[in-house]
Formats: C-alpha cells, sequence, structure tokens
C-alpha cells in the first residue's frame, strides 16, 4: 500500500470518526430545545372508529426527557405522545430517542417543566446511512467511487445553488435555470466517475441530446393534447405555475437515467474496440444495438417502480376507503406515469444517439492514427 493510499483512508477514517462523535454532540448548533428520553410509562388505550367505521387503538405514553441544550439543559422535562396502532401520521417513542420539543412557558408548577413533542432528532441515523453508501462506493468502486462521491456532493450544492437561483431571481424561468444545472450535472458527473477521454465526451453528447429531445417530445405532446388526463392536485399549493414545476421535474428526473445509458453504451462499445482495433463498423452497430436492446427494458422498468413506489401509501389510503379505482389511479399515478413515460423515451432515444454518437469518436480516433 503506498504513501497516497494510507493518506487518504487516514483522512476518510479521520472524517468518519469526527462526524460520527459530532453528530452526538451537537445540540448547541441547534436554536430548537431537544430532549433525550429517559423514561416511559404506557398511560391509557383506548379503542376508536373512524368516519369510515374502521377501528384503531389509540395508546398515550408518558414520556420524562433530559433537555440536552439551552437554558435548561440537563432539567428533565415531562412530554405526552398519543399514538395509533397504524402510525400512519403518528409513531411510539422508545428510551433513547432524542426529540425536537416545544417547552410549556405556561406551566403552573415551574418546578415540573412540561412540554409538547415536536419533531425526532434523525442526523445521526441519516449520517450511519450515509457512511455505508461511502464505504460501498469506495470499496466497489475504488478510485472512480471516490470521483463519483465528489460528483454527488457538488451536485446537490448545484441544485441548492439553483433553486436559490430561482426562487430569489424573479426573471429568470425554471425551465432556463433546470436547463443549465442538467448540462452541469451531466458534464460535472460523468468527467470526474470517467476521466478526460473520448467515451466520457461520447456519453455527454449522447445524454445531453437524448434529454433534450425527450423533453422536446414530452412537451409537444403535452400541447397537443391539452394535458389530459394529467392531474396536478399534488401540486395545488406550490405559488409557482406548475407546469412549468412539472416539466423542470421530468427535466431533471430522467437525467439519471439518461445518462446511466449513455455511458453504458460509450463504455461498452469503446471497450469492444479497445480490445480489436480491427473491428468493424457494422460489428460495431451490430453489438451497439444488441447492448441497448438488453439494457432498454431493465432501465425503463427500473424508471416505472421509481415513480410508483412513491404513490403506494396514498393508492393503499385510498383503495382502502372505498375510492373507485380509476378514480385511485387517475388522482395517484398520472404525474407519476408521465415522468416515467418521458424518462423511457429519453432512455429508447439514448441508445441509437450514444451508439452513433460513440462510433464517430472512434471513427475519428481511427483517423489520426
Amino acid at each position: 500500500m503506498g504513501y497516497k493510499q494510507i493518506t487518504l483512508y487516514s483522512i476518510i477514517a479521520f472524517c468518519f470518526v469526527a462526524s460520527i462523535f459530532w453528530v452526538n454532540h451537537n445540540y448547541s448548533f441547534y436554536e430548537r430545545p431537544i430532549a433525550k428520553v429517559i423514561e416511559i410509562h404506557l398511560e391509557d388505550t383506548t379503542e376508536v372508529t373512524d368516519m369510515y367505521q374502521n377501528k384503531d387503538h389509540l395508546f398515550t405514553q408518558s414520556l420524562i426527557a433530559e433537555l440536552k441544550n439551552g437554558q435548561e439543559q440537563g432539567q428533565h422535562i415531562h412530554l405526552t405522545n398519543q399514538y395509533s396502532s397504524s402510525k400512519a401520521y403518528d409513531q411510539e417513542y422508545h428510551v433513547g430517542d432524542e426529540l425536537f420539543i416545544s417547552i410549556d412557558t405556561n406551566t403552573k408548577d415551574e418546578s415540573k417543566l412540561t412540554g409538547t413533542i415536536e419533531d425526532v432528532k434523525r442526523d445521526k441515523y441519516v449520517l450511519i446511512v450515509a457512511w455505508i453508501f461511502i464505504f460501498t462506493l469506495l470499496f466497489v468502486g475504488k478510485k472512480q467511487g471516490l470521483f463519483s462521491i465528489i460528483s454527488l456532493v457538488v451536485n446537490a450544492i448545484l441544485l441548492s445553488c439553483a433553486l436559490d437561483v430561482y426562487l430569489n431571481t424573479s426573471g429568470i424561468g425554471l425551465l432556463f435555470i433546470s436547463s443549465i444545472s442538467i448540462i452541469l450535472f451531466t458534464v460535472i458527473s460523468l468527467l470526474l466517475s470517467n476521466g478526460f477521454n473520448e467515451k466520457t465526451y461520447a456519453a455527454i453528447i449522447a445524454t445531453l441530446l437524448g434529454t433534450f429531445i425527450s423533453l422536446l417530445i414530452t412537451y409537444l405532446v403535452m400541447l397537443f393534447t391539452s394535458e389530459k388526463g394529467l392531474r396536478y392536485e399534488e401540486m395545488q399549493f406550490i405559488t409557482s405555475p406548475y407546469r412549468i414545476v412539472f416539466m423542470a421535474g421530468l427535466f431533471v428526473g430522467a437525467l439519471g437515467a439518461v445518462m446511466d445509458v449513455a455511458i453504458t453504451m460509450s463504455s461498452s462499445i469503446f471497450g469492444l474496440y479497445e480490445k480489436n482495433n480491427n473491428i468493424t463498423v457494422k460489428a460495431l452497430k451490430a453489438s451497439g444495438l444488441e447492448i441497448g436492446k438488453d439494457i432498454m427494458g431493465t432501465m425503463t422498468n427500473i424508471l416505472f417502480f421509481a415513480y410508483i413506489s412513491g404513490s403506494i401509501p396514498m393508492l393503499i389510503l385510498y383503495l382502502k376507503n372505498a375510492s373507485p379505482l380509476a378514480f385511485t389511479l387517475s388522482i395517484n399515478l398520472s404525474l407519476e406515469l408521465a415522468r416515467a413515460l418521458a424518462g423511457g423515451i429519453g432512455i429508447v432515444l439514448t441508445i441509437p444517439i450514444g451508439l452513433y454518437t460513440t462510433i464517430f469518436f472512434i471513427n475519428r480516433k481511427r483517423a489520426t492514427k
């Protein structure tokens, strides 16, 4: 193991230990009071019936927690929590849970602090999942995995900045900001993951062409069909034009799958060429089309399941309350299906675009030899 690898692993280990330590002692960084549950008593259990005659049970917990920040740090506070057996809109708390609370300043007994539970402090669990993701990427991808993490962080920062620009600048359209962001996301992700080479350049061009063409086709279909069948109820509280927000979501949502297809096509075809420099263009086309057919079905299914999975709780809720099947599917799945179809169009288009773009770079590379 070289000096650079030892240094890199040492930095990663230090970051891991420091972040774990920090997230377990960062109470002072929060303005809201935080309390750690140290004792729980189950006070009451009652059976209730809702308007649809569905029976449920309500449980009442009495909690004693220790305040971890603020002027009352170290003091005990008494909290009450009520949750249902389904736990759809509430939850049961356990000893050791850390909660965001609001302290009741109007309590009559000054020696006994009381408060209301607002939320759960989950940053330590998010950090654990994040480190599992990071270690998996580093173990499998090595150097490319490290660059993938860097590109992910950079893209997250860019997305945050793009949204800030849109929210704070009235003269710049959301689709324009999304277009610039798409270009930056694509270039940064592929260059960091695969380096500066013809394979990466071909994937960048194929990704951008596939994404923009799929958006154009989707826009034209929506224009000619007057958006019939699309239900925008989930966007009713957005103050911005909901159609533009929906199109921007289509734009960004299709990018990941299109980029995956583009780099798969580029890497596969360049791999064939590097193994056999004398391979013909006809053979490259045939092999590329076979690769495209193999990944087309799986990628479109990935998009479908990714979009539909988030609607499963609402589908169950509607169907459980005797809503008609057609209405339930229309109200909950119309936008998700539109997103999946738009992404699927991008995937299918990217296969031939990626194929011929990669062959163009291969022919140019042959000509320079």
